[in-house]
């Protein structure tokens, strides 16, 4: 997956979470549906931010960015902001 395709599905996801938030608060789905939901596109979200990272630093390194690979969502969840 190129930086393109990944932004691309950043952008996916960031639409989704607020379609999620649009249709709460419209009453269409309950908090733990869009909670559930939401926790796993934040975890996507960090996902693909860590992939574009591990892509940055390989290509500064002088390596191919097509080698990177995302971190499980655990061990990007746990990475200290």
């Amino acid at each position: 997956m190129d930086d393109k395709a990944i932004f691309t599905r950043i952008d996916s996801l960031v639409a989704e979470e607020h379609e999620l938030r649009s249709r709460r608060s419209s009453g269409q789905i309950d908090s733990d549906a869009e909670t559930d939901r939401l926790t796993e596109l934040e975890e996507t979200l960090d996902q693909c931010w860590d992939l574009l990272r591990r892509r940055r630093a390989a290509r500064d390194a002088g390596e191919d960015p097509d080698e990177a690979r995302a971190g499980s969502s655990t061990q990007v969840e746990g990475y200290l902001q």
